[in-house]
């Protein structure tokens, strides 16, 4: 069965900071590089199209902020072969030989466009396999690489929950300067997503807005888009919990059609470590309600 066993990195990797400053994890769970041999035996796509759903070098971008105090995850198998920011079940039953457990959610949105939990497509609407898979491929997939994933950011966040009283999770994702649809107009340079104000405190929405245009860089909110499960599943300001979503546009970081950096791939990590600075320069009571942290 396919899985990540056998490859030289590990699946995902957290970096805590020797001291913790701030109650912020910023995550990149879509910048994954490590594509399994047999995946890619079993694509009728080539390389170079599969990595279009990659959100390029984004996890280089935020690599050096647990050196200033903050946490930080990095995802390493590609979103292609299997995608955290999914429910754990999305799956498309047209793409498998046997019959899905009943719990799996066949009609989402997300499975409708070919991009559940094991996508169909990569980003342009190609697809991905020659042949459909074995159901018990992906259940391994699921077991081996996503739920493992989760736990470990569960158990991240409970932590830092518990020391501090709050948590913020800033979950950094890139998007195509456009869109597929050729009448969208180009996308601003950044996309926040709150879940239109459910999944964190709208202290800390408007701090990274104003941040990223103190940057000087086009804001917009939840247009197009809003955040994903982990921004929905995580964000729970009521509890002390906030999740949300960078959307940055890849062209003000990389020459897309290339795949290379750009002379301002430096700027932007400056900015980004300038908006961890601005978040956490938040009172933690101005976030709402929180616990009083452990002695």
């Amino acid at each position: 069965m396919n899985d990540f066993r056998g490859e030289s990195s590990p699946p995902f990797e957290i970096t805590e900071p020797v001291h913790w400053r701030a109650p912020i994890i910023f995550n990149s769970p879509h910048s994954g590089t490590v594509y399994p041999h047999e995946f890619l035996m079993a694509s009728r796509i080539d390389m170079a199209t599969l990595r279009k759903s990659e959100d390029a070098f984004m996890d280089e971008l935020i690599a050096d902020l647990s050196n200033r105090g903050f946490g930080v995850v990095r995802v390493n198998f590609p979103r292609s072969y299997v995608d955290v920011n999914r429910e754990p079940y999305e799956l498309d039953p047209r793409m498998f030989t046997g019959r899905l457990p009943s719990f799996a959610n066949t009609r989402s949105m997300r499975v409708a466009g070919g991009l559940g939990t094991i996508p169909r497509v990569v980003g342009d609407g190609q697809d991905i396999y020659a042949d459909r898979l074995s159901i018990e491929d992906a259940l391994q997939r699921i077991e081996s690489l996503y739920k493992p994933y989760h736990r470990a950011l569960r158990r991240l966040i409970a932590k830092v929950h518990q020391d501090f009283g709050t948590a913020m999770l800033i979950d950094c994702h890139s998007m195509p300067s456009v869109g597929i649809a050729r009448e969208e107009p180009r996308r601003p340079d950044v996309v926040i997503g709150d879940r239109y104000g459910t999944s964190c405190s709208a202290v800390l929405a408007d701090v990274v807005q104003e941040t990223m245009q103190a940057c000087g860089y086009s804001v917009s909110r939840n247009k197009p888009y809003a955040g994903g499960f982990i921004t929905e599943h995580y964000g729970n300001p009521g509890s002390g919990l906030h999740a949300i979503q960078i959307e940055l546009n890849r062209a003000i970081y990389m020459d897309e059609r290339k795949r290379e950096r750009t002379e301002r791939f430096e700027q932007v990590a400056v900015d980004l470590a300038a908006l961890a600075e601005a978040c956490a320069a938040i009172p933690l009571a101005d976030l709402g309600p929180f616990q009083a942290a452990a002695e």
